[in-house]
């Protein structure tokens, strides 16, 4: 009966075990998302117009930019949740100044 015991509390143990590391990946992701949102909202304040959507559309400019901020220039700056904040925040800019483009550019050709 003692065997049993101590084989469910091991178990029990490995479960909490497992179960904090889930929660962990978990916060790392969500705190990874408000960093790159963050980014991408002040490069939306920087860049003349709006990112529609609010903090959701900088949160997509964020990991955009980024992916292209690194892609273009390595990983600059201290990297805080997985996001380099230097090449984060240029990719950001880059993809806010081609959506403001964009958007203009549309805006221009609309026939009423």
């Amino acid at each position: 009966m003692p065997a049993v015991l101590v084989l469910l509390i091991i178990l029990a143990l490995i479960a909490l075990i497992g179960l904090i590391s889930i929660i962990g990946d978990i916060l790392g992701v969500i705190l990874s998302l408000i960093v790159a949102g963050i980014v991408g909202a002040i490069a939306d304040a920087v860049v003349p117009g709006n990112i529609p959507y609010g903090f959701l559309g900088s949160v997509l400019a964020g990991l955009v930019g980024t992916w292209l901020g690194v892609a273009l220039l390595g990983t600059i700056g201290p990297v805080i949740f997985n996001i380099p904040i230097v090449s984060a925040f240029i990719g950001a800019l880059i993809v806010a100044f081609i959506y403001s483009l964009l958007t203009r550019q549309m805006a221009g050709r609309r026939v009423y």
